[in-house]
Formats: structure tokens, sequence, C-alpha cells
């Protein structure tokens, strides 16, 4: 089990482009792959940190490299989004989204440089929650907007008014209140390794 974790995390990192590039596709079968995978690189981020848990098996290459995984995963697929969908998905949005992940990674690099450690935020698992609900549900309407009449009719409708941009909005304004709160509730804990404990 030592190295399920590190291998999950890779496996997610990998399939990232693949996704991506189904995106693109107009077709029900790219569409309903990139959702299959997106969910799939959804879980195994679940799965890989109730492993590392679990089996006590985490190690430093998996915690610098899991949050990376994430920012790929999620920053890529809203970048996508943004291209073929920019009124729903503004790119104006995803830059803020893009530009918390940016500044709370380098916090963390500037306290992990001073030997301690950022610990995650309990709301920070608020933004996980809010933009992989927003991703998934946006990726099964896109999938279903593919597939009969009438729920084709149905998914255009949602797709055509503004409930996603203000969704979007919504996501945003989380992601970036999280990202604030680092800085005045900042969680920091000494590493055992810089303090000799």
């Amino acid at each position: 089990m030592k190295h399920v974790p590190n291998a999950l995390t890779i496996t997610r990192i990998l399939v990232t482009p693949i996704l991506l590039v189904l995106l693109f596709q107009d077709s029900l079968v790219a569409q309903a792959w990139a959702l299959g995978l997106f969910v799939y690189a959804s879980v195994s981020d679940w799965a890989d940190g109730l492993v590392a848990r679990h089996f006590d098996v985490g190690t430093r290459f998996g915690q610098f490299l899991d949050p990376v995984a994430d920012k790929v995963l999620t920053l890529g697929t809203f970048f996508v989004l943004s291209v073929i969908m920019p009124e729903n998905v503004p790119l104006w949005l995803v830059l803020m989204v893009a530009l918390r992940e940016v500044v709370v990674t380098v916090y963390r690099l500037y306290i992990k440089r001073r030997g301690a450690t950022l610990t995650t935020s309990r709301r920070a698992k608020w933004k996980t929650a809010a933009q992989l609900t927003f991703l998934i549900s946006l990726l099964v309407i896109m999938t279903a907007a593919r597939t009969v009449e009438p729920v084709v009719g149905w998914m255009e409708a949602v797709l055509t008014s503004s409930a996603v941009f203000w969704a979007m909005v919504i996501v945003t304004a989380v992601t970036v209140w999280t990202g604030i709160d680092y800085f005045t509730r900042p969680e920091i804990t000494q590493d055992a390794a810089s303090n000799g404990s």
C-alpha cells in the first residue's frame, strides 16, 4: 500500500490532459468520457488521502504532489470551459480562482521554508466541495445536452440561462474568501524536523 497514494495522484495528473482534449469534442461519447475521467480523478483525490492516512504511508513527495494534481485538474477544466462557454464561465472569474490558488501556494511554500506547515483550512474544504460540485454538475449538463429530446432541450435551456454564470460567481466568491481566510486565520504548525521534536 506504500505506493498507492502517489500512484493515484500521478494517474490523476496523467488523465487530466486527456479529459481536457475530450471536452473540446462535440460528441456524446467524448463528453461522457470527459465526465467519467473527471469523476474518477475527483474520487482518486479522496481515495489517495484516505489510503495515506489509514495505512500511515504518506510521504513528503505525496504531500507536495497531491495539491499540484488537484490544481492541474480543476484549473485546467475551468480554463477549457472558459474557452468553450465564455459567457457561462468567463475568463475573468477563472483568473480570480487561479490567482487565489497561486497566492495560497506561494504563501504555503514561504511558510514551509521557515520550517513550518500551513495546515489546510477547514473552510478550504468548502472551496474544494464548491468547485467539484460545480464542475461535475456542468459536465453532466453538457453530456446530457447531447443525448435525446426532451432532455436536450432542458439542458440547453440551462446552458443558455444565467444560472451557470451565477453559480460560477458563487464558486469564485467561496474560493477567494477561503484564500483570504488563510491570511486572517492562519493555522501554522511547526515541523518536527525543524524543531528537533
